[in-house]
């Protein structure tokens, strides 16, 4: 399941977001630390995909794939040496797939900001030093230790040594590692570090409610827009008022009160969307009489690995995947009729799966 961690500086609409887009109950409260304990809330995907095939397939049940979002208490500046609650959320921020930062874009007298003014740049800069920091720190550690390996003259070691560097002086130079343009294999060789600079990042510019109808008229928010193109990274507008409001209502409520807004899709959808394409995510099905259900692969994977997502069985003794494809489907109406005009295909085991297929896995174990 993919895991996003909500984090920002307190009060910035952090946990608000958070009640809005789980329905939970996290505590939303106006001073610093009010969030101790990482909140957990999984939500389901709307892909309007899964409507279409519950009418072709009449299953007895859907199940849409999942999200995991981690609301993570608000980080200050000296969290890396323990400001705050630091190390402690710190660690809670290695554990997901991408960062969702909350970015403070409203001014509002009543809720307090830590740093004593509205400045979504220097907010976003201090949590870059932070996490920055705390990724130096276990790096520093790490090439003490290959140092040794790589005067033996470790072929493994020494690479790592290379790569560990590289990112060490992007860092001391308040570089982002994600600029680097590290190379897959590079990227491997760190991964299990779990780097927190290295993670896909998404900025989420929390507004007033009267912003969203004219946010550039938000200096704050043009501000943040500057910023973000610079550093390649994806800015989400929301407003997380109004997203609490949104949860709250029926889906076909929802529709409507998203128009008024001039809206096409809620703030958590915008997050979905941006989060599985940062990540290269993708979606196959599975589909018959008991259940259609949605399932989420890596771009690239192959059949047999998108088999093990289900179960490692699938994997290990996979056979043929049965497929057909989205867009066939809706061309021919049925599976049956997609048969019979050849559009269903039995794919061996380096079939690369594609967003859409709709999945029957043959193994034997």
């Amino acid at each position: 399941m993919l895991k996003a961690g909500i984090i920002g500086l307190p009060n910035v609409g952090k946990s608000t977001l958070f009640n809005a887009i789980t329905k939970a109950e996290a505590l939303a409260a106006n001073y610093p630390f009010a969030t101790i304990e990482p909140n957990v809330g999984v939500v389901y995907v709307q892909d309007d995909r899964l409507n279409v095939l519950e009418k072709i397939y009449k299953p007895k049940k859907v199940v849409p794939t999942a999200y995991e979002f981690i609301d993570i208490a608000g980080l200050v500046r000296g969290a890396s040496n323990g400001e705050g609650l630091g190390n402690k959320f710190l660690s809670h921020i290695r554990e997901v797939d991408a960062i969702c930062q909350v970015v403070r874009c409203f001014e509002d007298t009543n809720i307090i900001h830590v740093e004593g003014s509205i400045s979504p740049i220097r907010d976003i800069e201090t949590i870059k030093i932070e996490l920055g920091l705390a990724d130096l720190e276990l790096i520093q550690g790490r090439i003490g230790r290959l140092e040794k390996k790589a005067k033996a003259k470790l072929k493994d070691a020494m690479e790592e040594l290379e790569i560990m560097n590289k990112i060490k002086d992007a860092l001391d130079q308040n570089i982002s590692p994600r600029t680097l343009g590290l190379t897959e294999d590079e990227l491997k060789v760190v991964k299990s570090f779990n780097l927190l600079t290295l993670m896909p990042m998404i900025y989420i510019a929390n507004v007033s409610e009267e912003d969203l109808h004219h946010p550039m008229a938000n200096k704050h928010y043009v501000d943040l827009l500057e910023f973000a193109k610079k550093e390649h990274t994806e800015v989400i507008l929301i407003s997380a008022q109004v997203e609490c409001e949104i949860a709250s209502l029926e889906p076909e409520e929802q529709l409507t009160f998203l128009e008024a807004y001039g809206l096409k899709k809620s703030g958590l959808n915008e997050v979905i969307e941006k989060s599985y394409y940062l990540l290269g995510l993708k979606t196959y099905f599975t589909a018959g009489e008991p259940e259609v259900r949605a399932w989420t692969f890596k771009n690239g994977m192959k059949a047999p690995q998108c088999a093990g997502i289900i179960h490692t069985d699938f994997e290990r003794g996979f056979i043929k995947a049965e497929t057909l494809s989205y867009s066939d489907l809706l061309k021919y109406g049925t599976p049956q009729a997609a048969k019979e005009n050849g559009r269903v295909r039995l794919e061996g085991k380096d079939y690369v799966v594609q967003d859409g297929d709709i999945m029957l896995f043959r193994f034997n174990v």
